[in-house]
């Protein structure tokens, strides 16, 4: 039986404005907390939340972590609050170049920022090794949003051999497009670590838009949690066609159905 879970959101309720993938990353883990099991939330540090206000602090033993990413080394910051009214911990990912000097996805001038790629490579690359660092191993990986969606091809790749994600089952939750426009041509470059292979994405189309992530997302899952009412039908139709086990939309009624369907991929 499941009984560990890590939550990899790309936003979370109360510490970035509220939308319904926010919204989503507050109450999963809540909810799956208050079931009792042992979870562990993270999200990035965006340059809009207010560490004070938010009770922010550094977990220096988590920090200190170089990540090479374009040939650049980039310092790891580990932070933590607690969400006061669910007990929920959250852990943030932080860097001054990705994320503390930078809005969310977008700039001032509503445009995506051009580095998004590297940030989501080292956001991704931050929680798993953290995880690792934690000596803590998840019976399942809950992603939330695109941000989130190499993480199931890293941990099928160059994560597998560790011990902290070896018996590890990943669940990808999709939502509504929230990107405008692509990675840039350089992500299968900038993606490669250990055995993660720029080859294993020569399937995947050399600029990665919203829809592209969701495939590879899906690919590397286990099982696929439509969590939206505006997800896109071509994506659940090739999670279907791709024969991956996909929980259809489950509203207000949510908790009971995501129990039940991390115990079915726990136990296959």
């Amino acid at each position: 039986m499941a009984k560990r879970i890590l939550f990899i959101n790309q936003e979370t309720i109360p510490y970035v404005p509220e939308t319904e993938l926010a919204v989503m990353g507050k109450k999963v883990p809540q909810a799956i907390q208050e079931k009792g099991y042992e979870i562990r939330t993270f999200m990035p540090k965006w340059g809009n939340i207010n560490e004070r206000r938010g009770q922010l602090h550094e977990v220096q033993r988590l920090s200190g972590m170089n990540l090479i990413i374009n040939d650049t080394d980039h310092p790891l910051i580990i932070k933590v609050a607690t969400i006061v009214q669910t007990r929920v911990q959250v852990y943030f990912i932080d860097n001054d170049d990705y994320f503390s000097k930078r809005q969310m996805l977008i700039d001032e001038n509503g445009a995506d920022y051009s580095d998004n790629s590297e940030r989501t490579i080292f956001y991704a690359r931050g929680v798993l090794d953290t995880v690792n660092k934690m000596r803590w191993a998840p019976d399942i990986v809950h992603c939330q949003g695109w941000m989130s969606a190499i993480v199931p091809f890293y941990i099928k790749t160059a994560y597998r051999d560790e011990p902290s994600f070896a018996n590890t089952k990943v669940v990808t939750s999709l939502f509504a497009k929230n990107m405008s426009s692509n990675l840039g041509p350089d992500m299968k470059h900038y993606m490669e670590y250990k055995d993660a292979k720029a080859e294993l994405l020569k399937n995947y189309n050399d600029e990665f838009d919203f829809d592209e992530l969701g495939r590879l997302a899906i690919d590397y899952s286990d099982g696929i949690i439509e969590a939206d009412k505006d997800v896109n039908p071509e994506l659940l139709k090739y999670a279907e066609d791709n024969n991956k086990p996909l929980l259809r939309f489950a509203d207000e009624d949510f908790a009971d159905a995501y129990e039940a369907f991390y115990q079915q991929l726990y136990q296959e």
